[in-house]
């Protein structure tokens, strides 16, 4: 018995992370399996709420660091699981990181004495896969294990692997560790064959300093993949045309340190736009940039919601039923997958037949049967689901199967009548900061709670 509960205790511990909380306290916390949210639900959100730095743009800025060979200084970063682990790994591969504040970092990288990551870290999440664009470009080299993340389907390499070598570099794949090499890297016109955004941002690092120009044609255009090249303009890389569908790179021979900011996370903001709708309250979102939110604003005011926009907040207010609505995913300026299982949640309580279609994403479904343990009603066909709208949801015991299933079933808890229990929240703190302060602050009834001790009295 005193061997099963250590053993129990370790799983709960072996990932052990500093973190900070509400106070700005550093405090270090597990990455455990046994624990969960609890959420007594159906209270309007009310309020204000604060929007932290754009996790998909801190995971390609961080890696990029590595391109300077000199101190950087990051500001806005979020507090975020994703974080932890890149920062982990920028230390393994010989980086020297200073934690200024909660949100800020200065990055030395003139101590980075390693080409190699092992899957160790890797494996947590997807983004580690932009160290490889990274060490290419400051070494001619990177030996990096394989991805891990969130199981959203088949998500491959071909378009990274066929830029790199385009670029010049010979690449294999060997035990799960992508190996590549290259003598000198030599700038070229690379066409992507589909809209990637991992694949245009590890081509953007490995050409910053090729000798040449480099052409990326059918490039992503999401605002972390401007942010990117922002951040790399600012260390005095030559990149233009970010935002746009061709961005062109002239290589330069180094790279300095600067200072630099995070934009705010548009997925996040999204997120609580659609729980402020779906709870039938009104929160004044801040930290934002509307610009980058309007495929969501559009699709939250054609579901009768009020949206107003300021110039850095984004107010979301229910002022009658919620109505059906149509969701068709696409790269940006489309609407994004990201918000795709949340805005789901929504229309599961609106008026009538809404039709979702999955068009960027593989498996980004998986939600819908916790989704359906609570009351929905969802039917899903291949990428497309058919959700009649249910009066309400009911609370139930479910898990987060993913970064943005998780978020959708927060949602659901927050909306549902009664109880919900959500497991698996690991993947939720992978891209969430402080969910439960601030959703507390907007008047949810929302605990993390720890369970190994139960979990161990049920299994003996």
């Amino acid at each position: 018995l005193h061997k099963a509960i250590r053993r129990q205790r370790q799983m709960c511990i072996r990932d052990s992370l500093w973190w900070y909380n509400s106070k700005g306290l550093k405090v270090k916390r597990g990455v455990c399996r046994l624990e969960k949210f609890v959420i007594h639900g159906g209270r309007p959100l009310r309020g204000e709420v604060s929007i932290s730095g754009a996790k998909n743009a801190v995971v390609a800025i961080l890696p990029a660091t590595i391109l300077a060979d000199d101190v950087c200084r990051i500001e806005n970063i979020p507090n975020i699981s994703d974080v932890t682990y890149m920062v982990r790994i920028l230390k393994q591969i010989g980086a020297r990181v200073r934690v200024i504040n909660k949100h800020t970092l200065e990055i030395d990288t003139t101590t980075v004495n390693s080409f190699t990551v092992p899957d160790e870290l890797t494996k947590h999440m997807r983004a580690s896969y932009y160290l490889i664009g990274a060490l290419l470009g400051r070494d001619n080299q990177a030996r990096v294990s394989m991805p891990g993340g969130c199981d959203l389907g088949i998500r491959p390499m071909d378009q990274h692997i066929k830029g790199f070598e385009f670029l010049g570099a010979d690449v294999s794949i060997e035990n799960a560790m992508v190996n590549a090499h290259a003598e000198k890297l030599i700038g070229s016109s690379v066409y992507m064959d589909v809209v990637s955004v991992g694949a245009t941002v590890n081509i953007m690092l490995a050409a910053v300093k090729a000798r040449g120009l480099t052409v990326i044609e059918n490039a992503a255009k999401e605002p972390h993949i401007v942010d990117l090249a922002n951040f790399l303009n600012s260390m005095g890389a030559d990149v233009r045309g970010a935002g746009t569908d061709v961005i062109k790179i002239h290589g330069v021979e180094k790279l300095h340190g600067c200072t630099y900011s995070i934009i705010p996370d548009q997925i996040e903001a999204g997120t609580y736009m659609v729980a402020a709708g779906a709870t039938k309250g009104d929160v004044l979102i801040k930290n934002v940039i509307p610009k980058h939110l309007e495929s969501i604003s559009a699709k939250l005011e054609e579901c009768g919601l009020e949206v107003t926009e300021y110039d850095d907040s984004i107010r979301v207010r229910y002022v009658g039923k919620l109505s059906k609505c149509n969701i068709k995913t696409l790269p940006h300026p489309g609407f994004p997958t990201d918000m795709q299982p949340q805005m789901s949640v929504l229309l599961s309580i609106a008026e009538g037949t809404s039709i979702v279609s999955e068009n960027v994403s593989d498996n980004r479904y998986r939600y819908v049967a916790q989704l359906t343990r609570m009351g929905a009603n969802v039917q899903v066909d291949g990428k497309v689901a058919v959700i009649e709208g249910v009066p309400e949801l009911t609370g139930a015991p479910v898990k987060a199967d993913d970064l943005r299933a998780g978020a959708a079933m927060l949602i659901a808890g927050l909306t549902a009548q009664g109880t919900t229990e959500i497991e698996n929240i690991q993947h939720i703190d992978r891209g969430y900061e402080e969910v439960v302060e601030k959703f507390s602050v907007l008047g949810a009834d929302i605990v993390r709670r720890n369970y190994p001790d139960a979990a161990i009295e049920k299994a003996v």
